[in-house]
């Protein structure tokens, strides 16, 4: 019931780390291709920019259903095939996108590049179960940054390879670079580990992916929806109903999708709830920095900047998250990564508040940045640590996998907050929101770390206790 042989686990750990890396920084880049690239879809495809936006929509979709079910496949012995057939899928996205056949084909390839999103759980399941004790921290650590940092390396690249090549050929490249991965993937995994195979709650993925869908949606739409309309409110009660029907099925059902007792553990609670509130609070801050620059002097802010000189605001935010898994391991090791969470809500708040009230000139954005990525590869090297703590080793891709839906939806209600505020204080008429709204925005992203703060002190006391 071990994991697997000395001799085999021995051979292949020169690479395995090196190689979970890569896969995590390619399925999180290809991932964020969308981003950057959505006024050149908008021209390309003659859609709308609200329609653009389901280029975005649609991969957090199918990653909300594929991420806790690829958790569960990949937790034994299939564990291996999950990550091929994972890195396969993204890559197949990236032709469908990158073929001139229209908008809805496009879609289809966004849409399994979602599947990108469960691979970082089950590297990280790959490098508990295959490496000593003594390396797997280190390791896990640097997985958890993979996110941050495939932002920060697929926005700029997005940008200069779309400027100058065009739309196709930012996903031609995706191809390209999935396909590296797809080699490195086959020759260096090791096979699963040997356990007995659990059954997969088919009804419990069902009743998730409904729910998670529904408020994804919501969400996503609620501009073009409105708020207050009658669809809107439908969708949210109904995704509510069936989320609380899927915790009760969990609770009761014997081979859960995700076993929600998990979070009974101090450590797995912490990891899950200040996540969410951080992703709440912090991700916004990307797409401020991106829009901001972009935005005319005219406007009485911004710089006009082209989408190549935008992407490389992220490029300090990528950097420092990576630095921040190098310091945030030993840090957590002489005191916990409950105190390091504490810290990274502190630095983040100090991001945003950096953005507030300094973002006159191109180096106080850059520098902005450069500490929001130190906070959020802190915090984000630190929950995995925090989750595989209180989970077995049998439970972690799935712990894992749950762990990266609630990343998803905080980012996504942050990235619906803030475009929400923004467009109120747009003007009648106007495609550009004033100084004021990114004001009013980050004043309340700060609000939310703050609540991040509390609850991340709180909970690291209770856990003393």
């Amino acid at each position: 019931m071990q994991t697997l042989s000395h001799t085999q686990s021995t051979s292949r750990q020169p690479l395995l780390v090196p190689t979970l890396f890569f896969l995590g920084l390619v399925s999180t880049a290809v991932g964020s291709l969308g981003a950057p690239l959505l006024p050149t879809i908008v021209n390309v495809d003659h859609v709308s920019l609200a329609d653009s936006q389901w280029a975005l929509t649609i991969s957090l979709l199918v990653g909300a259903v594929a991420t806790p079910v690829m958790g569960r496949f990949g937790d034994g012995r299939r564990r291996r095939v999950v990550i091929i057939a994972g890195i396969f899928l993204v890559l197949l996205g990236c032709v469908c996108s990158a073929l001139p056949a229209g908008f809805s084909l496009l879609l289809v390839g966004r849409g399994l590049q979602g599947v990108g999103l469960g691979l970082v759980p089950l590297a990280i399941a790959t490098a508990r179960d295959a490496l000593p004790k003594e390396a797997s921290g280190s390791a896990i650590a640097l997985l958890g940054v993979t996110t941050a940092a495939g932002i920060g390396v697929g926005y700029p690249v997005a940008g200069v390879i779309t400027q100058y090549l065009g739309l196709s050929a930012a996903f031609w490249f995706g191809t390209i670079v999935c396909g590296l991965a797809l080699v490195s993937a086959v020759l260096v995994l090791p096979a699963g580990p040997e356990r007995s195979t659990r059954k997969v709650d088919i009804p419990g993925a069902i009743l998730l992916g409904a729910a998670v869908t529904g408020l994804l949606l919501v969400l996503s739409e609620g501009l073009g929806w409105g708020w207050t309309s009658i669809r809107l409110l439908a969708v949210t009660i109904g995704s509510l109903a069936l989320l609380i029907g899927w915790v009760m099925l969990e609770l009761r059902t014997p081979y859960p999708l995700v076993d929600l007792r998990q979070l009974r553990h101090q450590s797995v609670l912490a990891a899950n709830a200040t996540m969410l509130l951080v992703g709440l609070g912090i991700y916004p801050l990307l797409s401020f920095a991106v829009r901001f620059v972009q935005t005319p002097p005219k406007a009485g802010y911004g710089f006009g900047a082209s989408v190549v000189v935008a992407g490389l605001m992220l490029v300090p935010f990528s950097l420092a998250s990576f630095v921040a898994s190098k310091v945030a391991l030993p840090v957590a090791r002489r005191t916990s990564p409950e105190f390091v969470v504490v810290l990274s809500c502190v630095v983040l708040l100090i991001a945003m508040g950096s953005f507030l009230i300094a973002r006159d000139t191109l180096w106080e954005i850059l520098l902005t940045m450069g500490i929001a990525g130190f906070g959020v590869g802190c915090i984000f090297a630190s929950n995995p640590l925090q989750i595989v703590r209180g989970v077995t080793a049998q439970e972690t891709g799935s712990a894992m996998s749950f762990y990266q839906v609630l990343r998803s939806i905080g980012f996504s209600a942050g990235s619906a907050l803030s475009a929400t505020v923004l467009t109120a204080f747009t003007p009648a008429g106007q495609v550009l929101p004033t100084a004021e709204g990114y004001s009013v925005a980050a004043l309340v992203n700060i609000g939310i770390l703050l609540v991040a703060l509390a609850l991340s002190i709180a909970l690291a006391r209770v856990g003393e206790n």
